[in-house]
Formats: structure tokens, C-alpha cells, sequence
């Protein structure tokens, strides 16, 4: 039985350089949209480890008020919300739509997983035309543990009616990557710019710069085989 396939989607599905317009308003400086991002997944982390669960766009305020401060800039309401606004707007990256559509024709079952809340998720995907390729949208806001905690990964497997074995997580992460092979899922490496493997975690049998080419090997393993 060929395996569900389970997509991350900030940075893996949808493109954050859409918010380097905001960031250069802000701060003056587009890169700097890199270390907020960073901020948001290293504080995203330490709440989890610590057991003390807060939704993943309140983290990712906090972590711009962290920037700002470090840059000695105020940060005003209207920063804010365009910062959340625009989370909600993120276009996808190139080569996505005709990826999963290619794996929906061939039968695969698509579903997404993210860390933001099954509001935003939505909304997300529905803004950037995607929504419509997976059978569910789930957010691990639901079991109130971000990823890479595994209660996430079994959770959508649950969802799913799955064990987690005939699971594919698809992310361009290495540390959502090492979340779901821990737990017992199989992955999929999308390698954009920038983005490596932790060479402390094993391999996942998928990788490729992009999600075209990594459709292609999931292919040629799940249908293949």
C-alpha cells in the first residue's frame, strides 16, 4: 500500500520571501526576516521541550518583538498585523501546485500538517489555491504539542486511519524531518536554499531540491514498487 503523504507548509509548501517587503519596511533590512523566522522555530522549540504549549503565531510575534529589540526598533499594532496578515497571504513556491496535483492524479492520498493553528492552516492553503489537493488539514495545535514532539506525527496518522509507518512526512526541515522518522513515519527532504540535513539524524530515502523533484522520487518509491 502506497504511503499518505503529509506536508509541512511554511517554507515547504508556501514561500516566506513573501514577507521581506514587511521586514524592510519594519527594519530596514529584508534579511532580517531569516532571524525572525529562526527565532520563531528555536522559541517554538524551547516551549515544547519545556512543556509549556503556546499557539505558534503568538510565538511568532513574540519572536518579533525579540528582533526588535534586538535592532532597537518599536514595534507598532499595525507591524503586527502585517506581519499576521501576511502569514495568512504567502504565495506557493514555483513548482507546488503542479507536484501535488501530480500526485493526486496517480492516487496518493495528500494531507498537510502544520505547527499553526487549523485557522490559519486553512486559510493559508485556501489563499495560495491549495487547499483543495488535501483531504485533511491538521494542526498540531490540536494535540497542544508543536512539532518535532511526536504526538503531532501520531496524531495525523490517527486522522488519517493510518498506522504511522504508512505515513510520509514532507518537509523542508531537518529538525520536522528527524520529528516524524522518530516517531515512525517515513520523510521526504525537500533541500531548498539554505536548507541541510542534520548529519546526526538518519537519512530519509526521499530528498530533492524541490518539490518537483522530490514528487518524482516518491513516486518512483511508492508507485514503483
Amino acid at each position: 500500500m502506497s504511503r499518505v503523504c503529509v506536508f509541512d507548509v511554511n517554507e515547504t509548501l508556501l514561500d516566506l520571501q513573501a514577507l521581506d517587503p514587511q521586514f524592510e519596511r519594519i527594519f530596514g533590512d529584508a534579511g532580517l526576516r531569516r532571524m525572525w523566522f529562526n527565532q520563531l522555530l528555536q522559541s517554538a522549540l524551547v516551549a515544547t521541550v519545556t512543556n509549556a504549549y503556546t499557539d505558534f503565531g503568538s510565538i511568532g510575534i513574540a519572536a518579533l518583538e525579540m528582533i526588535a529589540a534586538r535592532q532597537k526598533v518599536t514595534i507598532k499594532e499595525e507591524d503586527r498585523q502585517a506581519i499576521r496578515d501576511g502569514m495568512l497571504h504567502l504565495p506557493p513556491h514555483p513548482e507546488v501546485e503542479e507536484s501535488l496535483a501530480r500526485l493526486r492524479q496517480v492516487g496518493l492520498r495528500l494531507a498537510a500538517l502544520t505547527n499553526s493553528t487549523a485557522q490559519v492552516a486553512q486559510a493559508q492553503l485556501t489563499n495560495a489555491g491549495l487547499s483543495g489537493y488535501f483531504e485533511q488539514i491538521l494542526s498540531a495545535d490540536a494535540v497542544r504539542r508543536l512539532k518535532p514532539a511526536p504526538e503531532p506525527y501520531h496524531m495525523a496518522a490517527q486522522r488519517l486511519g493510518i498506522p504511522i509507518s504508512e505515513m510520509r512526512l514532507v518537509a523542508a526541515h531537518s529538525w520536522d524531518i528527524a520529528g516524524a522518522l522518530r516517531a515512525g513515519s517515513a520523510a521526504a527532504f525537500v533541500a531548498r536554499p539554505g536548507m541541510v540535513l542534520d548529519p546526526l539524524v538518519e537519512k530519509p530515502d526521499v530528498i530533492g531540491a524541490d518539490l518537483r523533484e522530490v514528487a518524482a522520487r516518491i513516486l518512483e518509491r511508492e508507485i514503483a514498487a
